[in-house]
């Protein structure tokens, strides 16, 4: 039997398993713990571990450090640090939704504009402008008081389409105190390489709304172009991404509350849209994760970047967008090797050492202390990398691509580079994907083994970066998981123990197993119980039939002596 039909068959039983729980015993974390800073102001390949929540921030936001927004602490009476609840990790520190959301173009005719839900089937288009569907008259009733007014205007660029819902919030409300308006600004500090999108996004929110004179802009609370260049910085600096449970992002949300939070390249909280099947009346739901246990009075920090880049590029894209230097301990410690900029010391002794640079050129291990002998070979390959990442990014042909990324990371694997360095992560990530977007037409045994080999790396490279908790690691574990569950179009002969990865047949079926066990949480912790379900009754499948041929071959003291 296959897990196909065992995954059809189950579609009528109960949902009793005997999957035990993941363990609670406490976890350790590798990156380095986050400091409390106000970043805003300038002050101060084994398997991995088990993972937590499973969505995950994209375009973070900053803190509004002086806007009317109280804090998160600013009302909240004295009391006894020793007696403090300590947020675990995993645990939910904020819950809550946002104030505004839109979907982004391409996901209008997949995903309800009411609560951003994809349900397989009973979508229901808007017969005004024919572009957003609704998966109830309840979602399409309590949208229609803002969309109503894009309904005839709407138009395919997500930013402008959440600017105006914001705008006709305003209009609606006749209040000039407005949420939007207690919101940071950044309109005095605004980077010059920012300028001309700052200004375009002005440009096309006022033809957006039909605002064809000054006079006509007072009605949403803009009296001046200041205020303008106010209303479009508060957005850009405070969205965040609106994903699905996968972690896809499919538009853009904006929370006041959330956009308190302050930035470290080490946070210690993430944003998350599990999405839960039982309650989606009230979807989506932002909801801010911790990654590890927070204690009485240690700020919450989020991270407004990806963590997986090396300081470098974190900084740059702060400046650019938040106009801001990052000071967290992630930034300003470097007394160990950075996981994100590491290689393999070149005597295997285990360790690592620093990717050098034209400024620091002689790196050594951190365990043994050999030094690289050839630094010039490594930097090529790191700047090559680079280039090929981006090209493989813009590239129409897949094929091309994907051929791409196979050479250059071989070419950064024999250059030593760990899985974790950047751009040899995002790398393995991008071919991962391509070589799943290939099942389609050609899956064979080999491409199939490919790929669960490069989302193994991948998982093991996320390992050394992020916290244990992260959903993005939990999320790569899942796709892991899921790969080894895909049939085996040839399968290969039982392997012994310790053979090269991924193992076959049942073995395969027991790694599935083991890493789906690890990942849990929202919508997609749902979908990874009945893969666990399933794999169960096959895992049980393959015994008994084991059992039977034994019973037909060997006589019963043997057979006793087997089991």
């Amino acid at each position: 039997m296959s897990f196909v039909d065992l995954k059809s068959k189950r579609q009528s039983k109960s949902r009793t398993t005997y999957v035990s729980p993941p363990s609670s015993a406490p976890r350790t974390s590798t990156p380095l713990s986050p400091q409390a800073v106000n970043a805003r102001t300038n002050e101060n390949i084994q398997l991995p571990a088990p993972e937590s929540a499973l969505a995950v921030t994209g375009p973070p936001m900053p803190d509004p450090a002086n806007s009317a927004i109280p804090s998160a602490t600013s009302g909240t009476p004295p009391c006894d640090n020793e007696h403090r609840r300590i947020p675990p990790e995993g645990d939910i520190v904020l819950s809550l939704r946002p104030h505004v959301f839109t979907l982004s173009t391409m996901y209008l005719d997949s995903h309800c504009s009411g609560c951003a839900g994809s349900p397989a089937s009973g979508l229901k288009r808007c017969t005004g402008c024919r572009k957003v569907w609704y998966c109830t008259s309840t979602c399409q009733n309590n949208d229609w008081p803002i969309h109503k007014f894009e309904c005839t205007a709407i138009q395919n660029c997500d930013a402008v389409r959440c600017l105006g819902r914001i705008m006709w919030q305003i209009k609606r409300k006749s209040a000039g105190n407005i949420w939007i308006q207690a919101m940071q600004s950044n309109r005095q500090s605004i980077h010059p390489t920012a300028v001309e999108g700052h200004t375009h996004l002005a440009q096309s929110l006022v033809r957006y709304l039909g605002a064809s004179s000054p006079t006509e802009l007072e009605n949403y609370g803009i009296m001046s172009t200041a205020d303008l260049v106010d209303v479009i910085s508060r957005f850009i600096i405070n969205t965040v991404a609106l994903t699905t449970p996968s972690l896809t992002p499919i538009g853009v949300a904006v929370s006041p509350l959330v956009a308190l939070i302050n930035h470290s390249c080490a946070p210690n909280v993430v944003v998350v849209f599990p999405r839960c099947r039982k309650d989606s009346g009230n979807e989506p739901v932002a909801k801010v994760a911790a990654l590890r246990n927070i204690a009485p009075g240690e700020e919450i920090l989020m991270s407004y970047v990806d963590t997986t880049l090396p300081k470098s590029l974190r900084q740059m894209a702060l400046m650019e967008t938040y106009n801001f230097q990052c000071r967290c301990r992630a930034c300003t410690e470097s007394s160990e090797v950075d996981p994100r900029e590491a290689v393999w010391c070149p005597t295997a002794c285990g360790g690592t050492c620093s990717l050098p640079t034209e400024k620091n050129r002689v790196s050594r291990c951190n365990n043994c202390g050999a030094a690289i002998n050839d630094p010039d070979a490594v930097m090529d390959a790191a700047r090559v990398g680079q280039e090929a990442l981006d090209k493989a990014r813009s590239l129409q042909d897949s094929n091309e691509a994907k051929l791409l990324t196979t050479n250059i990371i071989s070419v950064l694997m024999s250059a030593r580079l760990t899985p974790s360095t950047h751009p040899l992560l995002a790398l393995l990530k991008l071919h991962q994907t391509l070589l799943i977007s290939s099942f389609q037409t050609l899956l064979t045994q080999e491409v199939l083994n490919e790929t669960i080999r490069t989302a193994g790396k991948y998982s093991a490279g996320l390992s050394a970066v992020l916290d244990e908790g992260h959903p993005v690691r939990a999320m790569a574990l899942v796709e892991l998981g899921k790969l080894l569950t895909v049939d085996e179009p040839s399968p290969a002969a039982p392997q012994p123990k310790n053979e090269s990865f991924p193992p076959s047949g049942p073995a395969r079926l027991r790694a599935a197993y083991e890493t789906l066990l690890r990942a849990r949480g929202g919508e997609i912790g749902d979908d990874v119980r009945e893969i666990l379900i399933a794999l169960e009754k096959e895992l049980g499948v393959w015994v008994d039939r084991i059992r039977n041929v034994l019973e037909d071959t060997l006589p019963p003291a043997r057979i006793a002596r087997v089991e």
